[in-house]
């Protein structure tokens, strides 16, 4: 071919290749006229499955990263058991509802969403909390966030989301961050994100473990009973030990110390018999009530405030077993939403039935068949019968001649279930309207609830929002990006808005502000429990230091569910003054005050210079942490020299049995804020 002909030929397929106009197209070529909402029956009726250019976007975008997950890549997962307190007949005909007496199995996996299958776990993002109930009836899998809400109001924008906060693409970074240009791009010219970033700019981010944050189906579903009725339902997780999250120098610097720190964490507490737990519970409106709220039920951006509905606890889940096998388990479980079980349906919200395609898509990628249902930890516990043959790893052997229905010569078998016979009947949901790419005006309101989020913020959290908020957009190349932020944050409080701008150095806005000024009381954590249990306390000693005494508050410290450990300069056996010894579990090279919830100073008779010096660097980082700090003998100087005796959270003595006490009180409040802008000498 000469080259005057393929210069032809590539002058031409660039000519394709670019569209002067600047307009959207499908893959095929036809112009877009609408890319934010996808096609429904009416402005709040369910998605329509002939909605082309949705399925093309959403089936791409789900083909775009194998083998690992394209979100949630970095996650664990551990078994458990679910039991109701009570039945919920006069709701929902679900069987494992319905029985108090009966434990349904559950398998539980935790997520990071943004980051890839090697990034941290204390990263600041959403975490994913998917629950698969194998009920007797089939498996239901609650497929939730530890965030109530969610970016995003329609399914067809999801691409976008998760291609905005992902590793920019011409540099491959950052990592499992959202500190960057394309991602608040997005947000201030995608605003209905402005209550979901609320939450991620919260602490609600940074979890201080899996067991410790709260679980939400996100989603509006309905429940119904076997008399057909039907209510509307948002589903709760509550951990027993509290809403507890990490303070973001010490997320950032675990992130190098121990980027497993979460899974490392649940495992640590299952084996030791420190079940997590988490009571269900639900947010129930009647079905006459759908139009009675300031906000629309089917939005997946809004709450539902628990001071105006409920929430009713129904149930626990304890996890009480760590998975066998990493992959066969954890990186093969294939959660869907769509997985349900009589008695529990779904509803018109956008972005809900648009995960109902695209999970089923998914799958189909990660694993090249059909047929994972077969993998051991997708397989249902009941039995299952069905005319679907053949693909990709299929293990059931199929026998007889009849693969088909209806038919004779097998007896029309199997044979679908009538409703009485526990056949799934979805809810008969009257549907009229227009065809129409649009969305209701109900789901304009962007900022009511982000200031709802704001308002109910103690001065402490509201202080780290900022900061997060600070940090995140600082990190920004553009500055149009972060004055259009800046802007966006003063619909939702006026001085939030001002004091990001004055710290990355924006435009402050002048007017804006919000009239919004309801608050609730339940989205602060610090309304949340208070609980001493599992807490990791790092004990420092060194030889001569009074074993009798030590050995009577760490006894204590146990009989409260905490869990002492001791650090030293070397491992081994360190021996006391008195009697007795300790066995050294870990080293300042080995530990890191970030890796332990508190600090209990012992010391020894014949400290060195350089133990020393190492020790106080460990005190200070964690005093820098707001953690509870103790000290008895010979530990109560170094907090002299330090000047944080009588701090908040400080805990000295030499009485054995106040200080135990008075120590175990310290760690229970998690936190000690009123330490903010004290200084510490080092």
């Amino acid at each position: 071919m000469s080259d005057e002909h393929q210069n032809k030929k590539r002058e031409q397929m660039e000519k394709y290749s670019t569209n002067d106009e600047g307009k959207m197209t499908t893959n095929q070529g036809q112009k877009v006229s609408e890319d934010e909402f996808s096609l429904k029956a009416g402005e709040r009726g369910p998605t329509l499955m002939e909605d082309f250019h949705f399925r093309e976007k959403i089936t791409h975008f789900d083909h775009e990263r194998i083998p690992e997950r394209a979100v949630h890549a970095r996650g664990f997962a551990a078994h458990g058991v679910f039991q109701p307190y009570e039945s919920m007949e006069e709701y929902t005909d679900a069987g494992f509802l319905k029985d108090p007496a009966k434990e349904t199995p559950v398998f539980v996996r935790f997520s990071t969403v943004a980051g890839s299958k090697g990034s941290s776990e204390t990263v600041r993002d959403v975490r994913g909390f998917a629950t698969r109930f194998y009920t007797d009836e089939g498996n239901f899998d609650l497929v939730g966030n530890n965030i109530p809400v969610f970016f995003i109001q329609d399914a067809i924008k999801f691409p976008d989301l998760i291609h905005a906060v992902k590793p920019e693409p011409h540099t491959g970074m950052p990592q499992a961050a959202s500190a960057h240009d394309t991602f608040w791009d997005f947000v201030a010219n995608n605003q209905e994100s402005a209550h979901m970033v609320m939450w991620a700019m919260s602490d609600r981010a940074i979890p201080r473990s899996f067991r410790m944050m709260e679980g939400f189906g996100v989603h509006t579903f309905r429940l119904v009973n076997a008399k057909g009725e039907a209510h509307f339902i948002k589903f709760h997780w509550k951990p027993a030990l509290g809403t507890h999250s990490l303070v973001w120098d010490e997320a950032q610097k675990l992130s190098g110390k121990d980027a497993d720190f979460h899974r490392g964490d649940l495992i640590e507490a299952i084996e030791n018999g420190d079940y997590p737990e988490f009571e269900l519970g639900v947010q129930i409106i009647k079905e006459e009530d759908e139009f009675k709220f300031d906000f629309d039920l089917l939005d997946p951006t809004k709450i539902w405030p628990e001071e105006e509905v409920p929430v009713k606890i129904i149930g626990k889940m304890t996890l009480n077993r760590n998975v066998d096998n990493v992959f066969a388990e954890n990186e093969q479980v294939a959660f869907h939403p769509g997985n349900v079980v009589k008695g529990i349906d779904f509803t018109n919200d956008p972005l809900l039935q648009g995960r109902l395609f695209s999970y089923t898509d998914t799958q189909l990628n990660r694993f090249g068949s059909a047929n994972w249902h077969e993998l051991p930890i997708n397989k249902p516990v009941c039995p299952f019968h069905n005319n679907q043959r053949d693909g990709f790893m299929r293990q059931t052997i199929n026998k007889g001649q009849v693969s088909y229905h209806n038919n004779s010569l097998a007896d029309n078998k199997p044979e679908p279930a009538a409703e009485e016979e526990g056949g799934y009947v979805h809810y008969q949901e009257k549907i009229d309207g227009h065809k129409i790419r649009a969305r209701s005006d109900s789901f304009k309101d962007h900022f009511s609830q982000a200031t709802l989020f704001w308002n109910s913020m103690s001065d402490v959290e509201q202080d780290h929002i900022t900061n997060a908020f600070s940090f995140e957009l600082g990190k920004c190349q553009s500055s149009s990006v972060q004055q259009q932020v800046v802007d966006m944050l003063a619909n939702i409080s006026l001085e939030l808005a001002q004091n990001v701008a004055g710290n990355i150095g924006a435009r402050e806005p002048q007017s804006g502000g919000s009239n919004v000024t309801k608050s609730s009381p339940a989205l602060s954590m610090m309304n949340t429990k208070f609980k001493p249990n599992t807490r990791k306390v790092a004990v420092i000693i060194d030889d001569d230091f009074n074993g009798e005494d030590l050995m009577s508050v760490v006894n204590d410290l146990k009989a409260e569910g905490i869990q002492p450990e001791f650090i030293s300069d070397k491992l081994g056996v360190k021996k006391a003054k008195d009697a007795g010894e300790a066995q050294v579990d870990h080293t300042f090279l080995t530990a890191d005050s970030v890796l332990f919830d508190a600090v209990y100073v012992v010391g020894g008779e014949n400290i060195t210079k350089e133990f020393f010096t190492t020790a106080n660097n460990f005190i200070n980082e964690a005093y820098s942490h707001y953690k509870p700090i103790g000290a008895t003998h010979k530990g109560v100087k170094w907090l002299e020299n330090n000047r944080i005796i009588g701090k908040a959270g400080v805990v000295t003595s030499d009485d054995m049995k106040e200080f135990a006490s008075q120590f175990k009180d310290a760690v229970a409040a998690h936190r000690h804020w009123d330490r903010e802008m004290v200084y510490v000498e080092l």
